[in-house]
C-alpha cells in the first residue's frame, strides 16, 4: 500500500492523534431513519431538539452528509492525555490458544474513567461549556459513562447530575464514589426525585431499574433546570461520531504493518464502542474495498439485535424522548440485573441497527457465565482485567481464534477492549464463587416488552 493510498493520512496529525471524527452515515447507502416527535410522529429538526441537547451536538446528530467533522483544539489537547490508545498484538493469547490467528485488541482503558466513554464525555462537556450552560444531566449503567462525564465536567467547571441504574448503584459503590469525587451528584434510578421515577416505582415495585428508566429521569430533570442540557453516553449518532477516534487509530495502526482485518469484534449495548471501532471498516466494506466480518456481541439477557424488532420506539421507559428507528426489545423491557450494566439498554443505535439490517455487520448473543470464563482466561494470560462489557467481545474473539485452530486459517482478528473491570469485582466474585447464573428472557418476556411499541402508520414490525 503506497503512502497516497493510505486514507488515515487525511484525518491524523503528525503524532497520530485524529484531527477529525468520521461520520459513517455520509457513506451509508441507506441512511438511518430520522428522529420523530413522540406525540405527533413528525420528523424532528434543529429547533425541536434545542430544549434537550446542546446546539452543536444537535448539528452533529442531524448530519448525514459530511464525512469528516473537525475536532476542536481544546478537545484534542485533552485527548493527548490518553490518546492515541494502544493497539496490542496478543502474542501470549495466541500461543496459549495454539491458534494460527493473529489477535489484536484496541485498549481503551488507559484513562481515569477506565473506558472509551471519555472520548465523547469531554466533547459533550466542551460544547456545553462553549454554549454557556451551567451543567448537564445524564444516565449511567455500569457507571463508566457517569465516571467519564463527571471527570469531563470537573475539567470544564460544569455541574453534573447522574442517574445511575439502581442495580449498578448497589453493585458498584466504588464507581459511584469516583463520580462523587469528581463532584457529580449521583442518584439511584428509578428514584422518588422525579415524576417519571415515582411512576415507574409504582408500576414496578422493587425494580432494579434500567437505562431506559434512568434516561427518563435525566431528561425530566434537565427540562426542569434552567441552563442545563441532557447528554448521553451511547445510542445517539453524535456519541458514535466522537468514538470514531477508536476506529481511525485502529485503521492507522493496522495499515502501518499492512495488516488487513478479517474479523472485527465489539461488544454492543447502545452501540458507542462498537460504532466507534468499526466506522472506517464499515465504510470500506460498504464501498467494496474490504471483505471482513464485523460482529456485534450482546448479552443473551438483553438481545436487542438478535431477538428484537426493527421499528420506531421510545428511547426511554417514561416515553418522553424522541422516537428512534432501531432494533429494540421495547422501552418497557426491564432486563435482569446483569453484571454487564453497560449492555442493559432495550434498543440499539440507529446507525448500528441500519448497518445490521443491511447485512454490513452481524450479531451474536452470549451468556454471562461464558463471558466471565473468557474474561478470566484473558486476564490470566494478557494481564488486564477486562470490564464485563468488553468481555463479550473477548468471548467471541476467542471463539473465532479457536475456529482458526481447527481449520488452520491464519485470520487477523481485531476486537475492542473498551474498558477495565477493576470496579466490577462483585461480578467477578459471583463468578469465582460459582453463584453467577445466566438469564435468558422468554418469548413471553419479549412479547410483553414489545407490546408497548408506538402504534402509528408506517411503524411496521
Amino acid at each position: 500500500m503506497s503512502e497516497k493510498e493510505i486514507p488515515y493520512k487525511i484525518y491524523l496529525s503528525e503524532n497520530e492523534l485524529p484531527v477529525s471524527w468520521y461520520d459513517v452515515r455520509a457513506d451509508m447507502k441507506n441512511k438511518p431513519a430520522p428522529l420523530l416527535d413522540p406525540v405527533t410522529h413528525k420528523e424532528l429538526g434543529f429547533e425541536d431538539l434545542r430544549g434537550v441537547f446542546c446546539d452543536e451536538l444537535i448539528k452533529q446528530e442531524l448530519n448525514t452528509t459530511e464525512p469528516y467533522i473537525t475536532i476542536p483544539t481544546e478537545i484534542r489537547d485533552f485527548y493527548k492525555m490518553f490518546r492515541p490508545s494502544p493497539l496490542i498484538r496478543a502474542y501470549c493469547l495466541e500461543k496459549k490458544l495454539g491458534t494460527p490467528a493473529h489477535i489484536y485488541y484496541k485498549f481503551e482503558g488507559n484513562n481515569t474513567s477506565g473506558s472509551h466513554k471519555l472520548n465523547s464525555a469531554i466533547a459533550q462537556a466542551y460544547y456545553a461549556k462553549k454554549q454557556g450552560l451551567k451543567g448537564v444531566t445524564t444516565e449511567t449503567g455500569a457507571g463508566q459513562w457517569g465516571t467519564a462525564l463527571s471527570m469531563a465536567c470537573s475539567y470544564f467547571g460544569l455541574d453534573c447530575k447522574v442517574f445511575m441504574v439502581k442495580c449498578s448503584y448497589e453493585q458498584k459503590p466504588f464507581r459511584r464514589e469516583v463520580m462523587r469525587t469528581y463532584g457529580a451528584n449521583v442518584t439511584p434510578s428509578p428514584s422518588e426525585t422525579t415524576e417519571v421515577g415515582r411512576r415507574i416505582l409504582a408500576e414496578h415495585p422493587g425494580t432494579t431499574g434500567s437505562l431506559g428508566c434512568a434516561i427518563s429521569e435525566a431528561v425530566e430533570t434537565e427540562r426542569n433546570l434552567e441552563g442545563y442540557r441532557y447528554v448521553l453516553g451511547s445510542v445517539m449518532s453524535q456519541v458514535l461520531l466522537h468514538q470514531t477516534v477508536i476506529g481511525l487509530e485502529t485503521e492507522s495502526a493496522l495499515a502501518k504493518y499492512d495488516v488487513v482485518p478479517d474479523i472485527i469484534v465489539g461488544c454492543a449495548g447502545g452501540g458507542s464502542n462498537l460504532g466507534g471501532l468499526i466506522a472506517p471498516f464499515a465504510r470500506d466494506k460498504i464501498k467494496g474495498k474490504l471483505d471482513c466480518q464485523i460482529i456485534a456481541v450482546e448479552p443473551a439477557s438483553c438481545p436487542s439485535l438478535t431477538r428484537g424488532v426493527f421499528a420506531y420506539d421510545y428511547c426511554d421507559t417514561g416515553k418522553i424522548t424522541p422516537l428512534q428507528k432501531m432494533y429494540t426489545l421495547g422501552s418497557g423491557f426491564i432486563p435482569s440485573a446483569n453484571h454487564a450494566g453497560g449492555l442493559r439498554y432495550h434498543g440499539m443505535s440507529a446507525v448500528i441497527s441500519q448497518l445490521y439490517h443491511d447485512g454490513i455487520i452481524e450479531a451474536r448473543s452470549v451468556k454471562q457465565t461464558e463471558v466471565f470464563e473468557a474474561a478470566q482466561y484473558f486476564a490470566r494470560i494478557e494481564g488486564i482485567l477486562p470490564a464485563p462489557e468488553s468481555s463479550h467481545a473477548i468471548r467471541v474473539a476467542l471463539d473465532e481464534a479457536i475456529k482458526c485452530r481447527e481449520t488452520g486459517e491464519a485470520k487477523n482478528i481485531v476486537f475492542g477492549l473498551s474498558g477495565t473491570g477493576y470496579f466490577d469485582m462483585k461480578a467477578y466474585q459471583a463468578f469465582n464463587d460459582g453463584t453467577m447464573s445466566d438469564y435468558i428472557p422468554t418469548d413471553a418476556d419479549l412479547k410483553q416488552g414489545l407490546s408497548g411499541l408506538p402504534q402509528f402508520e408506517g411503524n411496521t414490525f
